[in-house]
């Protein structure tokens, strides 16, 4: 067995082409971009926004334009939803009760992942996690965590929601 690593351990050519391989995986894979890029920090604005005014304060009318008119959300208790259907949950379901319900974004669990196409970017998944908070006898408390993952993509140099996963909803437990 040494004879035959023998020419691949001595052989500068071979280390070389292994070395331009490697360069060109990480130059093309699709990588998490990191909390400092502007992509991230897009996102995650976008999600505030989103959550802050659909879930805890109400204001529907500045989530309905962040939302593609092809919005497809899938909910592994609610089902599956289009635009108008999620919307009108919102409203009836959230917004009915207003200020007693919030959802937060857990720390440090937000990651972005650049989709691309010809090296341009048209889109990006955002994955993390989420608690749900409820007014209970005058006090928020954590009563709910779930996963996310959107799909958002660029349509006419804006941000859109196109997809959305939201699953592995379970009580909260510290």
């Amino acid at each position: 067995m040494e004879d035959f690593l023998t020419p691949f351990k001595e052989s500068y050519l071979i280390k070389i082409v292994i070395a331009i391989i490697i360069f060109f995986y990480s130059l093309f894979s699709n990588a998490q971009v990191n909390e400092s890029s502007d992509l991230y920090k897009v996102l995650k604005y976008k999600d505030s926004i989103l959550f802050n005014n659909a879930f805890n304060k109400c204001k529907i009318e500045k989530v309905i334009p962040m939302i593609s008119e092809d919005f497809e959300f899938y909910h592994d208790i609610g089902g599956i939803q289009n635009k108008e259907e999620f919307i009108t949950a919102i409203k009836v379901n959230i917004c009915s009760k207003p200020e007693q319900n919030k959802r937060q974004l857990v720390n440090n669990s937000l990651s972005v992942f650049p989709m691309k196409n010809n090296n341009q970017l048209y889109g990006a998944v955002q994955k993390g996690k989420h608690t749900f908070l409820q007014k209970i006898d005058g006090e928020m408390k954590t009563v709910g965590i779930a996963d996310f993952t959107h799909l958002w993509i660029l349509e006419n140099n804006h941000w859109k929601l196109k997809r959305v996963l939201s699953y592995n909803h379970k009580p909260f437990s510290e």
